[in-house]
């Protein structure tokens, strides 16, 4: 009866995505196939999906959550107007974001 929703894109929604874009994007999702889900690489593949799908404002009781996370996901993907190059440098930015971040946690824990 509901679909089941999740609070931020999820790592299970990222193989999904390898058919939207083009060989570019393919490439990359099929390159996090089998990547763990605290890699990196993976993590940064999920804050860029947390930016351009607006998860950190998506309600559980909103149209785009009963549709769920995959649903919502492709339909962003594929409404991006931008080219493939253009997602993969943010994703770029992103995976700069997350190593800076663990380089700060691991001089921090030092």
């Amino acid at each position: 009866m509901y679909t089941r929703n999740e609070l931020l894109f999820p790592y299970h929604a990222i193989p999904l995505l390898s058919q939207v874009r083009g060989e570019a994007w393919r490439a990359l999702i099929n390159s996090l196939a089998g990547a763990p889900e605290d890699d990196p690489r993976t993590l940064a593949l999920m804050l860029l999906m947390i930016r351009l799908n607006g998860c950190l404002t998506c309600e559980t009781d909103s149209f785009r959550a009963m549709r769920g996370c995959p649903t919502c996901a492709l339909q962003t993907l594929r409404r991006f107007k931008g080219s493939d190059e253009d997602l993969l440098a943010q994703y770029r930015q992103a995976l700069e974001e997350i190593q800076r971040y663990f380089a700060d946690q691991n001089g921090a824990a030092g």
